[in-house]
């Protein structure tokens, strides 16, 4: 955790099951309710979110370690690892600001407490047999044997309704609401 009070929850599964989506319905469903919410994303992959020939991008290739960009809407800072080991999800959640929320999507092997996205059809094993963390699942149909909390995968609400009671942040929700 970071800034005081403030909680944080993973979704987790594989690429292709609707962590994404589900995200993106989640966080309204939360605001709605009187939280702030901000998120985290894994890439596994290099991505960019600057562009080749813009003054920061250029400022980046040049070797500066941060480059922050800012305007009357948003600001941005970029940090360049060059060479040094990823930060794990608990070394970035220290940078945030502090909110009620924050949904963390992917880092699906880290010691945080998480919704698994679970599609059968996608072929792919499920994670919350092998991961302790792992403390319910949403998925678009019927697991047999599943002891944990099972949610269909479009009902938000009821989605919305277990991370804020698993997080403890039903008073918060009602103050603000």
């Amino acid at each position: 955790m970071t800034g005081p009070g403030m909680k944080f929850f993973g979704l987790a599964g594989w690429s292709g099951s609707g962590k994404t989506t589900l995200l993106r319905a989640l966080i309204p469903a939360l605001v709605g309710r009187g939280l702030s919410v901000s998120t985290m994303k894994h890439a596994h992959h290099n991505f960019d979110v600057d562009e080749p020939g813009k003054d920061s991008y250029e400022h980046r290739q040049a070797g500066a370690s941060e480059v922050m960009v800012s305007s009357a809407n948003r600001w941005a800072l970029m940090h360049e690892l060059r060479g040094a080991p990823e930060p794990g999800s608990a070394d970035l959640l220290r940078q945030m600001s502090p909110v009620d929320l924050v949904l963390i999507e992917g880092f699906k092997t880290e010691n945080h407490q998480k919704l698994e996205v679970h599609r059968p059809a996608l072929g792919k094993p499920a994670l919350y047999p092998e991961d302790p963390n792992i403390v319910a699942v949403a998925s678009d149909e019927v697991i047999a044997g599943l002891t944990l909390p099972r949610f269909d995968l479009n009902d938000v609400e009821a989605i919305a309704d277990f991370v804020i009671a698993h997080c403890g942040l039903a008073s918060r929700a009602r103050e603000r609401a």
